[in-house]
């Protein structure tokens, strides 16, 4: 029997320039949905996030961190590699959303359309920018309990997310930040910046709330029309309010429980659809022990996308045989 496929969607955090560079250039459909958003974006903003995402000066390992432009970009990646599985016939039976990629799992679900998720993006990242001050996040290689342990942790960052026993988010002041990176460099603790200019999913985002809740209230969503497993609640989402849209951008994200409960159902093919293959990475360490589960990703820093693709492509032909 054909485990179920799981489409899963990264969030801000896991883009660099010129992700899904040669599946833009090699096929037609993910170029063709890059550049339809790209010109959607255009008639919004007067950008075009395609030249400067594939900018040939620059470097993937440059920090992609212009709020508008990354957060918009990430959308686009997404959405048109989800694309173009389905034209292959890769139809997802679930779709997860992780923080940004919450709003990517609930157009490909018809939640709301995929311009409606431009217009929504464009406006979030207005809002947070006139009503909340500069911070950030920082993702630590270390086990979670670290931060109620070390004051500097929890005075000055608030804990956003625990991935796995040893990978965990904060966010925080910029001067919060940087107090707990002194600390962790101090103790060679591992940790990498996020490209990511606030700190999300955390009460330093509460400012914008008024303003994009307003902007929230006007717009209507539909029941989505594939199961939609949450990072928000960490379960099954089955209708929408408006208040959601604000709570994934603001609560912390619940990665572990949301694939605990569809482990706890059967056996999944999970597909990670990200630019880095970060929740694929994620979901291995919560797979039943014995199971029969599979994990695949597709795009990657390391010039493996076409090749990853096909690998799975030709996986799930297999299976349907």
């Amino acid at each position: 029997m054909n485990k179920p496929i799981v489409f899963m969607f990264s969030g801000q955090g896991s883009q660099y320039f010129h992700m899904g560079k040669a599946l833009y250039q090699s096929l037609a459909t993910f170029r063709h949905w890059m550049d339809r958003l790209d010109d959607d974006f255009y008639i919004l903003t007067g950008i075009s996030v395609v030249s400067q995402l594939y900018d040939a000066n620059k470097k993937k390992h440059d920090p992609f961190d212009n709020f508008l432009l990354s957060h918009v970009a990430l959308f686009m990646v997404e959405y048109s590699l989800a694309q173009v599985l389905i034209e292959r016939g890769i139809m997802p039976d679930y779709v997860l959303g992780c923080s940004l990629g919450e709003f990517t799992a609930c157009s490909i679900a018809e939640v709301i359309g995929y311009e409606t998720v431009l217009r929504n993006l464009v406006e979030q990242v207005y809002i947070v920018q006139e009503c909340c001050r500069k911070g950030g996040m920082l993702a630590i290689l270390h086990r979670s309990q670290l931060f109620e342990e070390q004051p500097v942790l929890h005075l000055n960052a608030e804990l956003v997310a625990i991935n796995y026993h040893s990978h965990f988010v904060v966010s925080g002041s910029l001067s919060g930040l940087q107090a707990i990176v002194t600390f962790l460099e101090q103790q060679n603790i591992l940790y990498q910046r996020l490209p990511v200019p606030y700190a999300f999913h955390s009460s330093f985002m509460d400012p914008a709330a008024a303003s994009y809740m307003s902007y929230l209230n006007s717009q209507t969503f539909r029941k989505p029309t594939v199961s939609y497993i949450s990072c928000l609640t960490g379960d099954q989402v089955t209708a929408f309010e408006p208040e959601y849209f604000w709570r994934i951008g603001r609560e912390p994200i619940n990665f572990p429980d949301a694939i605990t409960y569809l482990e706890q159902t059967k056996e999944f093919t999970y597909i990670d659809l990200g630019p880095s293959g970060t929740l694929a990475n994620f979901t291995k360490y919560y797979l039943n022990p014995g199971g029969k589960s599979t994990v695949y990703d597709i795009m990657t820093p390391f010039n493996t996308d076409l090749k990853n693709l096909e690998i799975l492509s030709k996986d799930l032909r297999r299976v349907q045989i």
